[in-house]
């Protein structure tokens, strides 16, 4: 038997040691551990792939939480039935002890067990995961309420502008050009400059109407 440990961070900003630091009773082979730095939204994994061909019967495969193997119900129920029936390996999950396919010594009873313990887990892991969605989109629409402001800070439009703009309009300055003297991307310079012109024709319609009107 082999023992092979799969790793998986959303990111590579994210850190593995916790994950890694919970494998060292185990002593698992450096070469033997796997590691993603990406989502679990499909199994397009690269590290996972690899380690799926090199799982073998008999041996276990250790993971730190079972929403390592997917986001949800049905994607970690499938992996765990292909690593278990398909491969014939065993799983530990070490945040959740029953969740230990290697305790089959009461033959098809035991296998039941594994095969109910891995379902039910699987759907924790879920509705934890839909309480987690939940909790923060409420916080967001709370924290919106009162004011809170998300996403980036809009960028405010330097002192030069005006100048770069009558430049731009006039056909003087290109929109690199203009982009580049104000230290900011072009497609931002350019916004800015269709901006500034909707503006400025909109004022000019309404000030003629408004001539119309008094000489009417």
């Amino acid at each position: 038997m082999k023992v092979y440990a799969y790793v998986r961070v959303s990111t590579k900003e994210q850190n593995i040691d916790r994950q890694i630091a919970a494998l060292e009773p185990y002593e698992v082979p450096k070469n033997h551990i796997y590691c993603d730095y990406q989502s679990g939204k499909d199994f397009d994994r690269p590290a996972y792939k690899k380690l799926m061909h090199r799982l073998k019967a008999g041996d276990l495969l250790i993971i730190k939480s079972i929403d390592r193997l997917g986001r949800n119900y049905e994607d970690i129920l499938t992996q765990g039935q292909h690593i278990t029936k398909g491969i014939k390996a065993d799983i530990l999950v070490l945040d959740m002890e029953l969740l230990d396919t290697r305790s089959k010594d009461n033959g098809l009873t035991g296998t039941l067990i594994a095969d109910l313990v891995l379902q039910i887990f699987a759907y924790v892991a879920q509705t934890e995961r839909e309480f987690i969605k939940q909790r923060q989109a409420e916080g967001i629409a709370a924290a919106k309420a009162k004011g809170t402001q998300f996403g980036r800070k809009k960028l405010e439009i330097p002192e030069g502008f005006e100048d770069c703009f009558r430049r731009w309009e006039s056909g003087q300055l290109s929109t690199r050009k203009g982009a580049s003297e104000l230290g900011v991307s072009h497609t931002t310079f350019h916004r800015w400059c269709v901006e500034r012109k909707q503006n400025k024709d909109k004022s000019v319609s309404e000030g003629r109407l408004k001539d119309t009107k008094e000489k009417a």
